[in-house]
């Protein structure tokens, strides 16, 4: 047996820049055969719009999610964002999951508003993406 503590993720990062606060980033990179998974909080100035990513394909699937943190409503996502898909815009103001097929175009994606923070993941079976923001 090794060290399976290494597994275990804890240092989450609680400083946000200009997108947002990027908790965790797992990818191949960091263990072989990793998913990629992205995990941040969105917690725009009121009134502040923010264009988090620009219009990008992959040639995996993708799932992107962004949840409310009202808990007593946690379909209500606290805010409005604008995420398109195959070049439509979708105005999302609740809870969601959303699958990305194989090659289809998506985002830009726009926090229109937000009330509350957002929190937002994104995943894919690709060990070798760090996600739009790997300047972060």
């Amino acid at each position: 047996m090794g060290d399976v503590k290494k597994y275990i993720l804890t240092d989450l990062n609680k400083v946000p820049d200009e997108l947002g606060t990027r908790l965790y980033c797992l990818h191949g990179g960091m263990f072989e055969g990793a998913p990629y998974l992205d995990c941040a909080w969105f917690s725009p100035q009121p009134g502040e719009r923010r264009v988090v990513t620009e219009s990008h394909a992959h040639d995996y699937p993708e799932v992107v999610t962004f949840f409310g943190s009202d808990p007593d409503d946690p379909t209500d996502l606290c805010g409005e964002i604008e995420f398109w898909l195959d070049g439509e815009p979708q105005i999302l103001t609740k809870s969601c999951i959303i699958f990305v097929p194989k090659g289809m175009s998506h985002c830009p994606l726009i926090i229109k508003r937000a009330e509350r923070p957002v929190f937002h993941f994104a995943t894919s079976m690709d060990p070798e993406y760090q996600g739009p923001h790997q300047k972060r």
